[in-house]
Protein backbone atom coordinates (compact mmCIF):
# COMPACT_ATOMS: atom_id res chain seq x y z
CA UNK A 1 0.00 0.00 0.00
CA UNK A 2 1.29 3.42 -0.92
CA UNK A 3 0.39 6.73 0.76
CA UNK A 4 0.00 9.99 -1.09
CA UNK A 5 1.94 13.05 0.11
CA UNK A 6 0.09 15.50 -2.13
CA UNK A 7 -2.85 16.12 0.25
CA UNK A 8 -0.84 17.87 3.03
CA UNK A 9 0.89 20.05 0.49
CA UNK A 10 -2.47 21.11 -0.98
CA UNK A 11 -3.75 22.04 2.52
CA UNK A 12 -0.65 24.15 3.15
CA UNK A 13 -1.08 25.92 -0.20
CA UNK A 14 -4.72 26.75 0.58
CA UNK A 15 -3.77 28.18 3.99
CA UNK A 16 -1.07 30.29 2.38
CA UNK A 17 -3.56 31.60 -0.21
CA UNK A 18 -5.83 33.10 2.48
CA UNK A 19 -4.92 36.74 3.20
CA UNK A 20 -4.34 37.98 6.69
CA UNK A 21 -7.54 38.64 8.65
CA UNK A 22 -8.78 42.24 8.19
CA UNK A 23 -8.34 44.52 11.14
CA UNK A 24 -11.24 46.86 12.05
CA UNK A 25 -10.62 50.42 13.16
CA UNK A 26 -10.73 50.53 16.94
CA UNK A 27 -13.24 52.88 18.57
CA UNK A 28 -14.41 53.52 22.09
CA UNK A 29 -17.72 54.63 23.56
CA UNK A 30 -18.05 57.33 26.16
CA UNK A 31 -20.78 59.41 27.77
CA UNK A 32 -20.05 63.04 28.49
CA UNK A 33 -21.40 66.55 28.87
CA UNK A 34 -21.21 69.27 26.25
CA UNK A 35 -19.39 72.21 27.82
CA UNK A 36 -18.78 74.41 24.76
CA UNK A 37 -20.53 74.97 21.43
CA UNK A 38 -19.13 76.87 18.49
CA UNK A 39 -18.98 77.03 14.70
CA UNK A 40 -15.97 74.70 14.67
CA UNK A 41 -17.71 71.99 16.73
CA UNK A 42 -18.37 70.96 20.31
CA UNK A 43 -16.26 70.32 23.38
CA UNK A 44 -17.23 67.27 25.43
CA UNK A 45 -16.13 66.58 28.99
CA UNK A 46 -16.24 62.93 30.09
CA UNK A 47 -14.56 62.32 33.44
CA UNK A 48 -11.01 63.55 33.02
CA UNK A 49 -11.26 63.38 29.23
CA UNK A 50 -11.82 66.66 27.39
CA UNK A 51 -12.13 66.41 23.62
CA UNK A 52 -13.41 68.51 20.72
CA UNK A 53 -15.75 66.73 18.35
CA UNK A 54 -18.37 66.99 15.67
CA UNK A 55 -22.04 66.08 15.52
CA UNK A 56 -22.68 62.93 13.51
CA UNK A 57 -25.05 63.17 10.56
CA UNK A 58 -27.42 60.68 12.23
CA UNK A 59 -27.74 62.93 15.31
CA UNK A 60 -30.64 65.14 14.23
CA UNK A 61 -30.93 67.04 17.52
CA UNK A 62 -28.47 69.92 17.68
CA UNK A 63 -26.45 69.57 20.93
CA UNK A 64 -26.39 72.44 23.38
CA UNK A 65 -24.17 73.28 26.35
CA UNK A 66 -25.10 71.13 29.35
CA UNK A 67 -26.48 68.21 27.31
CA UNK A 68 -25.54 64.65 28.20
CA UNK A 69 -24.38 63.01 24.97
CA UNK A 70 -23.23 59.60 23.75
CA UNK A 71 -19.96 59.81 21.84
CA UNK A 72 -17.75 57.55 19.78
CA UNK A 73 -14.00 58.18 19.92
CA UNK A 74 -12.40 56.84 16.75
CA UNK A 75 -8.99 58.40 17.18
CA UNK A 76 -7.28 60.45 19.88
CA UNK A 77 -8.35 63.63 18.09
CA UNK A 78 -11.57 62.39 16.44
CA UNK A 79 -14.77 62.39 18.49
CA UNK A 80 -18.29 62.06 17.15
CA UNK A 81 -21.49 62.91 19.02
CA UNK A 82 -24.03 60.23 18.08
CA UNK A 83 -27.00 61.10 20.30
CA UNK A 84 -28.26 63.56 22.88
CA UNK A 85 -29.25 61.53 25.94
CA UNK A 86 -30.62 64.19 28.28
CA UNK A 87 -31.25 67.92 28.31
CA UNK A 88 -31.94 70.00 31.38
CA UNK A 89 -33.94 73.21 31.58
CA UNK A 90 -36.16 74.74 28.92
CA UNK A 91 -33.63 74.89 26.09
CA UNK A 92 -35.53 74.46 22.82
CA UNK A 93 -35.01 71.26 20.86
CA UNK A 94 -33.68 72.10 17.39
CA UNK A 95 -33.57 69.44 14.68
CA UNK A 96 -30.95 70.41 12.12
CA UNK A 97 -30.08 68.73 8.83
CA UNK A 98 -27.26 70.00 6.65
CA UNK A 99 -27.13 69.79 2.88
CA UNK A 100 -29.84 68.45 0.58
CA UNK A 101 -32.20 66.34 2.67
CA UNK A 102 -35.06 64.10 1.57
CA UNK A 103 -37.56 62.57 3.98
CA UNK A 104 -39.31 59.50 2.63
CA UNK A 105 -41.94 57.60 4.60
CA UNK A 106 -43.75 54.57 3.22
CA UNK A 107 -46.63 54.84 5.68
CA UNK A 108 -48.46 57.72 7.29
CA UNK A 109 -46.61 60.72 8.73
CA UNK A 110 -48.26 62.89 11.40
CA UNK A 111 -46.97 66.05 13.08
CA UNK A 112 -48.58 67.23 16.32
CA UNK A 113 -47.44 70.28 18.29
CA UNK A 114 -49.07 73.17 20.17
CA UNK A 115 -47.24 75.54 17.81
CA UNK A 116 -45.69 74.63 14.47
CA UNK A 117 -43.43 77.13 12.69
CA UNK A 118 -41.85 76.69 9.25
CA UNK A 119 -39.26 79.09 7.82
CA UNK A 120 -37.77 78.80 4.38
CA UNK A 121 -36.65 80.97 1.48
CA UNK A 122 -38.66 78.73 -0.84
CA UNK A 123 -41.48 76.34 0.07
CA UNK A 124 -42.87 73.83 -2.41
CA UNK A 125 -45.71 71.41 -1.66
CA UNK A 126 -46.91 68.80 -4.16
CA UNK A 127 -49.90 66.56 -3.49
CA UNK A 128 -52.60 64.85 -5.51
CA UNK A 129 -55.25 65.97 -3.01
CA UNK A 130 -55.02 68.42 -0.10
CA UNK A 131 -57.40 69.40 2.71
CA UNK A 132 -56.85 72.27 5.14
CA UNK A 133 -59.24 72.82 8.07
CA UNK A 134 -58.74 75.97 10.16
CA UNK A 135 -60.79 77.88 12.71
CA UNK A 136 -59.05 81.12 11.79
CA UNK A 137 -56.49 81.87 9.06
CA UNK A 138 -54.46 84.90 8.02
CA UNK A 139 -52.40 85.07 4.84
CA UNK A 140 -49.92 87.92 4.37
CA UNK A 141 -47.72 88.39 1.35
CA UNK A 142 -46.54 90.91 -1.23
CA UNK A 143 -47.73 88.89 -4.24
CA UNK A 144 -50.49 86.28 -4.31
CA UNK A 145 -51.33 84.26 -7.40
CA UNK A 146 -53.98 81.52 -7.60
CA UNK A 147 -54.16 79.45 -10.79
CA UNK A 148 -56.75 76.71 -11.28
CA UNK A 149 -59.19 75.35 -13.81
CA UNK A 150 -62.07 75.56 -11.29
CA UNK A 151 -62.10 77.97 -8.33
CA UNK A 152 -65.05 77.95 -5.91
CA UNK A 153 -65.62 80.11 -2.83
CA UNK A 154 -68.49 79.39 -0.44
CA UNK A 155 -69.14 81.49 2.66
CA UNK A 156 -71.58 83.69 4.52
CA UNK A 157 -69.70 87.03 4.34
CA UNK A 158 -67.16 88.27 1.77
CA UNK A 159 -65.37 91.57 2.33
CA UNK A 160 -62.58 92.91 0.11
CA UNK A 161 -60.65 96.18 0.28
CA UNK A 162 -58.56 97.05 -2.78
CA UNK A 163 -57.03 100.17 -4.31
CA UNK A 164 -57.71 98.85 -7.79
CA UNK A 165 -59.61 95.85 -9.17
CA UNK A 166 -59.37 94.63 -12.78
CA UNK A 167 -61.66 91.83 -13.94
CA UNK A 168 -61.77 90.04 -17.27
CA UNK A 169 -63.94 87.09 -18.24
CA UNK A 170 -65.51 85.75 -21.42
CA UNK A 171 -68.85 85.25 -19.67
CA UNK A 172 -69.97 86.84 -16.41
CA UNK A 173 -73.26 85.94 -14.72
CA UNK A 174 -74.21 87.42 -11.36
CA UNK A 175 -77.37 86.72 -9.35
CA UNK A 176 -78.37 88.67 -6.25
CA UNK A 177 -81.57 87.93 -4.33
CA UNK A 178 -81.44 91.09 -2.21
CA UNK A 179 -80.14 94.57 -2.95
CA UNK A 180 -77.36 95.15 -5.46
CA UNK A 181 -75.99 98.65 -4.95
CA UNK A 182 -73.10 100.48 -6.59
CA UNK A 183 -71.82 103.78 -5.18
CA UNK A 184 -69.11 105.56 -7.16
CA UNK A 185 -68.04 109.00 -8.37
CA UNK A 186 -68.42 107.96 -12.03
CA UNK A 187 -70.25 104.91 -13.36
CA UNK A 188 -69.85 103.84 -16.99
CA UNK A 189 -71.65 100.94 -18.68
CA UNK A 190 -70.61 100.14 -22.24
CA UNK A 191 -71.96 97.39 -24.50
CA UNK A 192 -70.83 96.65 -28.06
CA UNK A 193 -74.21 95.38 -29.23
CA UNK A 194 -77.04 95.55 -26.72
CA UNK A 195 -77.59 97.25 -23.39
CA UNK A 196 -80.80 96.23 -21.68
CA UNK A 197 -82.25 97.59 -18.43
CA UNK A 198 -85.44 95.91 -17.26
CA UNK A 199 -87.43 96.14 -14.06
CA UNK A 200 -90.96 96.36 -12.70
CA UNK A 201 -90.19 99.92 -11.75
CA UNK A 202 -87.30 101.77 -13.44
CA UNK A 203 -86.24 105.16 -12.21
CA UNK A 204 -83.72 107.45 -13.89
CA UNK A 205 -82.96 110.57 -11.92
CA UNK A 206 -80.55 113.33 -12.91
CA UNK A 207 -80.24 116.23 -10.53
CA UNK A 208 -79.13 118.66 -13.24
CA UNK A 209 -79.29 116.92 -16.61
CA UNK A 210 -80.75 113.80 -18.25
CA UNK A 211 -79.67 113.33 -21.85
CA UNK A 212 -80.76 110.64 -24.30
CA UNK A 213 -79.33 110.43 -27.81
CA UNK A 214 -79.81 107.84 -30.55
CA UNK A 215 -80.72 107.25 -34.16
CA UNK A 216 -84.21 106.23 -33.02
CA UNK A 217 -85.79 106.76 -29.64
CA UNK A 218 -89.00 104.93 -28.74
CA UNK A 219 -91.08 105.50 -25.62
CA UNK A 220 -94.15 103.45 -24.77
Amino acid sequence: MTTSKAAPSRRRSRRAAHPQAAQAIAAGWCVGTVCECGPAGFTVLSGTLRRSGQRAVSCLLEPRAGDSVACLQVAPDELWILAVLQREGETPHVLQLRGDTQLQVDGRLSLAAPQLCMRSDQLEVRAREARVALDSAELTGRHLSVVGSVVKLVGSVLSTVMDRVSHYSRHHVRTTEGTDRVAATHVECEARQLLRLSGEHTLVNGEKLVKTRGGQIHFG
